[in-house]
């Protein structure tokens, strides 16, 4: 309820906080749609954004432990009938996946974006993307961290090519379902967990928010982006996922999988869908972070797993609405950890 009070603040936030064992804490508060008195509930789905990627380096673990591929597999190997210029000869999932393949967002995001109006099946735009991106020398220095969701649309479509179905199927049928998330789908939720209303997202400053339409076309990225970020789910979707990423209950994915996920290389700040550093909260260990947003939602997640705690906020203000966000991931940290 402070952090609705914030100046700024989003219409609605649900928190929680995760251990090992499970969802140990959660919130929600404030009001599915501004102009509303409609309240939120712990049964809303949330647009989560970038906080997809994870997800997707997730189930591309899990075609590596069912040994369908690997992490160092060159691109120029699975993409053997596409020309893809020398620089990315030896580039890999690994690298995509880090954000270090020398792709930037600058020169593609705009490419991604007009996707809204292509017909063309899903699979085929990202094909046709792996054309694009790897067929002209980098924009960026490959082995250099520079953040960029066109590295995880390619992952997708290596995804699409190992797999031999989309990506959208993999992610489903890899993460979604066999870690029990029930509530998880793609692109602007439209219903909550029961099947009635549901939180919308919210565009414009916040002193003229507007909701948006989930049925709308503009509610949500391109499909295109999907594996960078379009996936939506509960609270309780959000903390069971959080879980397994601290050391919870493990069958999904081997231990030493779930390790390779939120491990940087050396001198390197980003893990395989994850952000990494040392936090003095965690006892110095290395903490995993993230935020996601598709301008409508906002996402934020943090985690130390070696103490086996995480912490997340979930928000329908836009990427506004991180001025309550943060604060309160914040004020959540030192309560729990004080």
């Amino acid at each position: 309820e402070a952090a609705l009070a914030t100046p700024g603040a989003p219409p609605a936030m649900a928190a929680g906080i995760v251990t090992p064992g499970g969802l140990e804490w959660s919130g929600v508060r404030g009001v599915r749609r501004v102009g509303a008195d409609e309240a939120a509930t712990s049964q809303d789905r949330w647009h989560i954004g970038s906080n997809t990627k994870a997800m997707t380096a997730a189930a591309y673990a899990r075609l590596v432990e069912r040994g369908l591929t690997d992490w160092t597999r060159p691109l120029a190997d699975v993409f053997s009938d596409v020309m893809i210029d020398p620089a990315f000869a030896a580039t890999t999932p690994d690298d995509l996946t880090r954000h270090i393949a020398g792709l930037t967002d600058p020169t593609t995001l705009p490419l991604l974006m007009a996707a809204r109006a292509d017909a063309r099946p899903v699979v085929e735009q990202r094909a046709a993307v792996v054309r694009t991106a790897l067929g002209k020398p980098p924009t960026g220095t490959p082995g250099r961290f520079a953040y960029g969701n066109v590295n995880y649309v390619l992952l997708g479509a290596v995804v699409d090519r190992i797999a031999r179905r989309p990506w959208e199927d993999v992610i489903r049928d890899e993460v979604f379902w066999p870690l029990g998330l029930s509530g998880a789908g793609l692109g602007a939720p439209l219903h909550d967990a029961s099947g009635l209303g549901n939180a919308w997202g919210h565009e414009g400053p916040p002193h003229a928010r507007v909701a948006v339409d989930p049925a709308t076309p503009w509610a949500d990225n391109p499909p295109l982006l999907g594996p960078a970020g379009t996936a939506h789910m509960t609270l309780y979707d959000y903390a069971r996922w959080l879980q397994v990423m601290i050391g919870g209950e493990q069958t999904w994915l081997s231990t030493e999988g779930v390790r390779g996920l939120i491990t940087p290389r050396e001198g390197q700040p980003y893990a395989r869908g994850w952000i990494t550093r040392p936090e003095t909260w965690a006892g110095g260990t290395t903490t995993i972070a993230h935020e996601g947003s598709n301008t409508l939602w906002h996402t934020i997640a943090v985690a130390a797993p070696d103490k086996g705690l995480g912490f997340f906020v979930l928000s329908n203000g836009g990427l506004e609405g991180r001025v309550a966000a943060v604060p309160l991931i914040q004020k959540l940290i030192v309560e729990r950890t004080t």
